[in-house]
């Protein structure tokens, strides 16, 4: 991997922030893996984006200070983000100064790396708003700031073409791109198409990788491995920093996995990886009592893989059904879950934990009857606590189909 190649971990969820504690971990990883850029950006850190023009306090200043020197320390670069474009009014220079203090103020903690970010936002993405954004990012990349740039259509399938066409003419060249792929979560990011985001863009983007975010399904999180991407991408791109879930101590395979391919030579085997990372990852479900083997996790981590796909194991296990031996023993983890020692886990765990038991106790009581198809009644289940709430009762609505659309259910 090249030294000026961007490979790391961007904070940049929705959600409650990592602690300084998991923070300080992470840079170990990312120190004895070999990832070289922090770029801190949590979207609820609410001086990072709700009331941005807020100087931050002492106490959080030397929080911050922290951040950067234990990233100094390991030889990571620490990027700082800023999210202005929910309330920024483009024609006031009293902004521009707005921007200048949060930057310079980040300066004097030993920060020499920013980002200026207008993602997510409810505005029209015209031709106008590129070259109001543009003349800003120029202007502190003209005073010295080192600079990335998140532009307001950040992935293919945001109506944006002649708002890219004009941050790719005007942006100073210096300033780096983000880029999510074709969608906000992608599937597959393809060279192919990175190259027609490059001569847009006029510049090679940095990848801001959203495959293992989870904070748009509290349900859900993802443990599967760095994937849907090849090895020749890194040769595309100014640099890969992925999102990935917001409870930390989920994190450690994706993050795992994610520097094997930025560093890995010849073709990138994902599978192998996700293994590899699994066995690495063991050692944090140890319980109190009987120890959980190695196919017992990989077993219950393929059920939570990435968000377009389950696991081999959790195929094999909807194959199987739920009178056999797979079942038996993804419920047997999941009730032995609330003995594991490392308690950040358990309770990072926990809600999904519970809910997967929930539905394999349900489907193994009804699939052990000799007659399957008569009612059953379960004393555990009853109507409005399994399976209700106000959410359920929406998505229930609404069918979609295969193809992504949604039609009125019967």
């Amino acid at each position: 991997m090249a030294a000026d190649f961007l490979a790391g971990v961007i904070e940049g969820f929705y959600g409650q922030p990592w602690s300084q504690g998991e923070r300080f971990e992470l840079f170990d990883w990312m120190k004895n893996w070999g990832l070289n850029t922090y770029f801190y950006a949590p979207k609820d850190d609410l001086k990072q984006r709700a009331i941005w023009r807020e100087h931050y306090s002492e106490s959080e200043q030397e929080q911050l200070r922290q951040l950067v020197q234990r990233c100094r320390e390991r030889d990571i670069r620490f990027v700082y983000g800023l999210s202005p474009g929910l309330d920024i009014d483009y024609g006031k220079d009293a902004e521009l100064d707005h921007l200048r203090q949060r930057f310079n103020q980040m300066r004097d903690l030993g920060c020499d790396h920013f980002a200026l970010l207008f993602d997510d936002l409810p505005v029209s993405v015209e031709a106008s708003l590129a070259s109001e954004q543009s003349r800003l990012a120029n202007t502190l990349a003209g005073e010295g700031f080192r600079l990335m740039f998140c532009p307001t259509a950040y992935c293919g399938r945001m109506l944006g073409k002649d708002y890219l066409a004009t941050i790719g003419r005007d942006l100073a060249p210096e300033v780096d791109v983000f880029w999510t792929g074709p969608e906000i979560i992608s599937r597959e990011i393809t060279v192919e198409h990175i190259q027609e985001v490059e001569t847009v863009l006029r510049r090679k983007p940095v990848i801001w990788d959203n495959l293992h975010a989870n904070d748009y399904d509290a349900r859900r999180f993802y443990c599967g491995p760095y994937s849907g991407r090849r090895s020749e991408l890194r040769g595309e791109v100014r640099g890969l920093l992925v999102n990935p879930n917001c409870e930390f101590p989920l994190n450690y395979v994706p993050l795992r996995t994610f520097a094997e391919f930025a560093n890995c030579e010849g073709n990138w085997q994902a599978r192998k990886a996700y293994l590899d990372a699994i066995r690495e990852w063991l050692p944090r479900f140890a319980t109190v009592g009987d120890p959980v083997t190695f196919e017992d996790v990989i077993l219950f981590a393929d059920c939570y893989y990435l968000p377009h796909e389950e696991g081999p194991e959790a195929e094999a296990l909807l194959r199987e059904g739920f009178s056999g031996k797979r079942a038996r023993r993804l419920r047997d983890f999941c009730a032995r879950m609330a003995a594991l020692k490392d308690r950040s886990l358990f309770y990072a765990l926990s809600r999904r934990v519970w809910e997967l038991r929930e539905e394999l106790d349900l489907l193994m009581a009804y699939f052990e009857r000799k007659d399957t198809k008569a009612p059953y009644y379960s004393g555990s289940h009853l109507p409005g606590t399994c399976r209700g709430g106000m959410v359920a009762r929406l998505r229930r609505l609404l069918t979609q189909r295969p193809d992504g659309t949604f039609i009125r259910s019967e």
